[in-house]
């Protein structure tokens, strides 16, 4: 029964066990809680015969018990405490799992023994089914303590005792098991319930306590797993300047050890940047700053955000520093800003002569360690040979930063290629040679730096270091230098307006690129990888008709490939069809026109057999047909006359 204040009356309880027994009545004096547990039991168990005791084996119980092991860490103390309160009164305290079997026993000694023979032991299933009407099945059915005491038990064999019990739930409500005290029913006290109510509380307690830890555990865990993965540095410290974490990238750009370093106050192994403190004093956030952490005497260098967290009312309590690499962000930048397609010394096509040297040559330099200097006229493609040769070689995989040196100006130049501190300006600016450090710096029209620049990169190619404007910081540096220009250079440093140490710097490989009308036979192979590259662009193939291509091939291109590739792609616009024809080709490059400076304008330029054709055609007219005349008007023989008139296919018809 439930409890009650005083003692139960023992008189009554027996009265109505027998009344139910006899004729299946329950009297208004019956628990409802037993009463509803003798109907359950009534179908199944002989009141007055011996439980159907069933027990798991040894290897069984050691295998239950391993299972609920945490259950058993966290009762078996608790159960401990209450003993100690309890020793002395013949009691005994159980606790099962959720199956109703006996995990634990504590209690007096002859009570136990008692229990023990009755056969009420570890490993004895204890529902209403083997054991009828008790108090841990009752608690457990009900989902409520229960008291059960003497004719309250179905079967006869338990009257001579009492029992209390109370249910056990983990965090999420489902029934973990039941915490209980048997005793003689002579010996029983109503308190005993509120004991064993505290006791299952404090377990519940305890296993919510050890399932919120485990996930807390296991989301530190999987936090700290996430910020060792990533390829950033963290550094985190709160408010009293303590570190709480370092991951293994921030102590390898650091050079400090993690397991040293957290716990313990940031200040004794590092000094925040001047710009870093005093943001974190502020509580300000910070973003991809460039500073400079001086870590046990030396410098660090590196890009650094900082985010603040913050109480309710904005007192800062962590603060989480993320670390880049400086060389990192760089390359990054760089790759992102001169992002270009990856030539390679494949995408030089041609079939001359000049072209395979210069495809040898550059072969050659990809792998080489000295400056590479290219010339040739303007449009002669010096930057694509450039890229090609950097992606040959073992720089691949660094940047490639062209810059023109023409296009910087002269008051700007050396700010852009050496930077400055951010002492020296707010923010400051790594050098051009930095966001080029492990990879390749390209100098297109090198011939127009002013002194003062070829002075500083000299010295950058001699020694391999930079010191940006304001500071005092040597930068080592790992860059290869290529150079190109149209000018003459041997005849700018006679001219000393090119300084020559720089010009020896910068020419262990020279490489000379031939103009396109010193090599026509190329043109068919540019065209068609010009075709190619256009086919896909517009979605469609994009042929040439051999006319035409015969027109390209006869044309000097003073504007070398960069004219080439604008002709093909204003050609492959205007054609209606699939196919370019003449028609389709600007004008100049159908009727050979190029612009003659000395003139103005734009003039025929006529190969030797037509100028030939020409002039006879001339001569012949004037002379009404006398080839005599002709002859003597083109200061030759009129046998010679004759000879190149068939030799060019014409007739005197053609002077009429």
């Amino acid at each position: 029964m439930q409890p009650l204040i005083g003692a139960p009356n023992h008189v009554l309880l027996a009265r109505a066990w027998r009344r139910f027994v006899a004729r299946r009545q329950v009297g208004p004096e019956t628990d409802p809680l037993v009463a509803r547990s003798w109907q359950r039991s009534a179908p199944r168990l002989n009141p007055r015969g011996a439980p159907q005791w069933s027990y798991l084996g040894q290897a069984a119980l050691a295998r239950t018990r391993q299972k609920h092991t945490a259950l058993l860490a966290l009762a078996r103390p608790l159960m401990e405490d209450v003993y100690q309160f309890i020793e002395g009164a013949g009691a005994v305290l159980l606790l099962t799992d959720n199956t109703h079997c006996v995990l634990e026993e504590l209690g007096d000694v002859k009570i136990v023994r008692e229990l023990h023979a009755l056969g009420i032991r570890p490993g004895v299933f204890v529902d209403e089914s083997r054991a009828g009407t008790n108090a841990f099945a009752v608690a457990m059915l009900e989902s409520t303590p229960a008291q059960i005491v003497g004719a309250e038990h179905f079967l006869a064999v338990l009257h001579n005792y009492s029992a209390v019990a109370a249910p056990v739930f983990d965090l999420d409500g489902s029934l973990v098991g039941s915490i209980g005290v048997m005793q003689r029913v002579e010996k029983h006290t109503p308190h005993l319930l509120g004991i064993v109510v505290a006791a299952a509380k404090a377990i519940e307690n305890q296993l919510s306590a050890e399932f919120l830890m485990r996930e807390a555990n296991e989301r530190a865990s999987e936090l700290n797993a996430a910020l060792e993965a990533i390829s950033d540095g963290v550094l985190a410290w709160d408010a009293f300047g303590v570190v709480t974490h370092l991951n293994e990238h921030a102590g390898l750009l650091l050079g400090l050890a993690p397991n040293l370093v957290v716990g313990r106050a940031l200040n004794e192994y590092l000094t925040l940047p001047e710009g870093l403190a005093r943001a974190a004093a502020s509580g300000e956030e910070v973003r991809e700053l460039e500073t400079t952490f001086t870590v046990q005497g030396t410098p660090r260098e590196c890009f650094v955000s900082l985010r603040v967290l913050k109480q309710a009312d904005k007192t800062p309590t962590h603060f989480i520093a993320t670390l880049r690499r400086a060389e990192q962000v760089r390359q990054l930048v760089t790759r992102m800003v001169g992002a270009h397609a990856r030539l390679t010394l494949d995408d030089i096509v041609g079939p001359s002569p000049a072209l395979r040297r210069i495809r040898k040559q550059a072969l050659a330099a990809a792998n080489a360690k000295g400056s590479v200097l290219i010339l040739g006229e303007e449009g002669t493609s010096k930057n694509a040979l450039a890229r090609a040769i950097h992606n040959s070689g073992k720089r691949a995989a660094g940047p490639f930063l062209a810059l023109n040196c023409r296009a910087i100006p002269r008051d700007l130049v050396l700010s852009e290629f050496l930077g400055y501190e951010a002492g020296a300006q707010p923010g400051g600016q790594p050098s051009k040679f930095e966001l080029a450090h492990g990879g390749t710096l390209f100098l297109d029209q090198v011939d127009a730096l002013p002194q003062d620049m070829q002075a500083a990169l000299v010295r950058v190619i001699e020694y391999g270091e930079v010191i940006r404007l304001g500071g005092t910081r040597v930068i080592p540096l790992d860059v290869r230098v290529m150079a190109a220009t149209d000018m003459d250079l041997e005849r700018s440093v006679k001219e000393y307006t090119f300084r020559r140490d720089l010009y020896y710097r910068l020419s262990p490989i020279v490489i000379q690129i031939p103009p396109l009308r010193e090599r026509p036979e190329d043109i068919a192979a540019l065209v068609e990888r010009l075709l190619e590259k256009l086919s896909r662009q517009f979605g469609r193939s994009v042929q040439i008709a051999p006319a035409a291509l015969q027109r390209l091939e006869r044309y000097p291109f003073p504007g070398n490939i960069t004219e080439l590739e604008i002709v093909i792609e204003r050609a492959a616009l205007h054609c209606d069809g699939a196919v370019i024809q003449v028609e389709h080709l600007p004008p100049d490059v159908r009727e050979r026109r190029v612009y003659a400076a000395r003139k103005g304008g734009a003039e025929p330029v006529r190969s030797m057999s037509e100028s030939e054709t020409a002039a006879i055609l001339a001569a012949g007219r004037a002379a009404r047909g006398n080839l005599s005349e002709t002859a003597r008007t083109l200061g030759i023989g009129r046998s010679t006359l004759w000879r190149k008139m068939k030799l060019l296919g014409l007739t005197p018809r053609d002077f009429a």
